[in-house]
């Protein structure tokens, strides 16, 4: 694995760097980590890296890294800069023959992820996108659990997104993240929409396997002189006639990273939160709440819950482990490809580039019903 971004300072770039490491299927062998030459040398030092393979530029390490023989060059690139350094080198790297890992979300704008998307389809590289909650085994047991049938077909959801980091106008103490992030610049229309709101519409779409059609939305700017907006609630309508509710703030002092989704079908209910990701509930009539709990030695579990467990009972399948299963799963793919061998699904089912458009479009979207007075808009891509 190469890396874009991810210097010193940056939060992401070491969570990726964790998470890629955690399973020994990948190894971080070059880098290109900051537009500063000078900090992009000292990220390599501090990694144990060859000085020869920290760069002072993506464009440099993509045109070295393609003249090295297979085996000894990077097979894919981590992109992990804000989001208007997101296009320019994803669609380098896939032109130059390279898979990719890119955080999310996908681009600054719609039109950027469309492009890249039809680069990802021209030049058949493998892409995946780091939708983390994806990742999470009991979110896979959620999904497994609709596929099967358990609760009949979807009716009502319900995803939440709850922070509280942004209650003050952090971005003008200094504070790195939040100066970009509230970067119409930097980071494109979407302020909490972008950052986490994307989060909580693709999870709504993963675990119950629909897709958003329309949606009527309410964008807004709480903290006086922020430039983006930093709480969002969205009605929606899926497309099979089920209706929703999704909640994105940035403003509500003192919550964590409270991600929480709850659904229910004309024949129960199934809920997943993020303050406890090793379980999920499942509400059926006329019995009594059931309290599903990750492992890898539980049965009852779905097969594709169980791969994606590392520990027995009891042990929290946490953040990294997420993350971790998403750079594993895309390790094997890819190793798969380039031995022209079958890859199991189960290990297949990452956040594609696809799923990266859905997700600028949703911004979009949102910020276009929300102009309209929250007027019904299409979700038409």
């Amino acid at each position: 694995m190469g890396m874009v971004g991810g210097g010193k300072g940056a939060f992401i770039g070491a969570v990726h760097r964790m998470a890629a490491a955690l399973d020994g299927e990948i190894e971080l062998v070059c880098g290109a980590f900051s537009s500063n030459a000078e900090r992009s040398k000292q990220t390599g030092d501090d990694l144990y890296l060859a000085s020869d393979r920290v760069y002072d530029s993506y464009d440099e390490m993509f045109e070295e890294e393609a003249k090295l023989p297979l085996g000894e060059r990077m097979d894919f690139v981590s992109i992990v800069t804000p989001n208007f350094l997101h296009f320019d080198p994803a669609k380098k790297a896939l032109d130059k023959g390279f898979g990719v890992v890119l955080d999310k979300p996908m681009t600054l704008d719609l039109a950027e992820a469309k492009e890249l998307n039809r680069t990802v389809e021209e030049t058949g590289q493998l892409f995946a996108l780091t939708h983390t909650y994806t990742g999470y085994p009991m979110v896979k047991q959620a999904r497994a659990m609709v596929a099967e049938g358990t609760i009949g077909n979807i009716r009502k959801i319900y995803v939440e997104y709850p922070q509280g980091w942004l209650s003050t106008k952090l971005e003008d103490t200094g504070n790195k993240q939040a100066d970009w992030r509230t970067d119409p610049a930097k980071s494109g229309l979407g302020g909490a929409l972008g950052d986490i709101g994307t989060h909580a519409a693709n999870l709504s779409e993963f675990v119950t396997g629909l897709e958003i059609s329309e949606l009527a939305a309410n964008v807004n700017i709480v903290v006086p002189g922020r430039k983006l907006d930093d709480d969002v609630d969205v009605l929606i309508r899926y497309n099979n006639g089920a209706s929703g509710t999704l909640s994105a703030s940035q403003v509500l002092a003192g919550s964590e990273n409270g991600v929480k989704i709850v659904f229910y079908g004309e024949k129960g209910g199934i809920e997943w939160k993020h303050r406890d990701p090793n379980s999920v509930i499942l509400r059926l009539p006329g019995k009594p709440e059931q309290e599903l709990r990750a492992g890898v030695e539980i049965e009852y579990l779905a097969p594709i819950a169980i791969k994606h467990c590392r520990t027995p009972s009891g042990h929290p399948e946490g953040f990294l482990e997420a993350f971790a299963n998403i750079y594993r799963n895309f390790a094997m793919t890819l190793r798969a490809k380039l031995d022209n061998t079958s890859i199991d699904t189960d290990y297949s089912d990452f956040p594609s580039a696809g799923d990266g458009v859905r997700g600028m479009a949703f911004i979009e979207k949102v910020i276009e019903s929300s102009k309209n007075g929250g007027k019904w808009t299409p979700f038409v891509i």
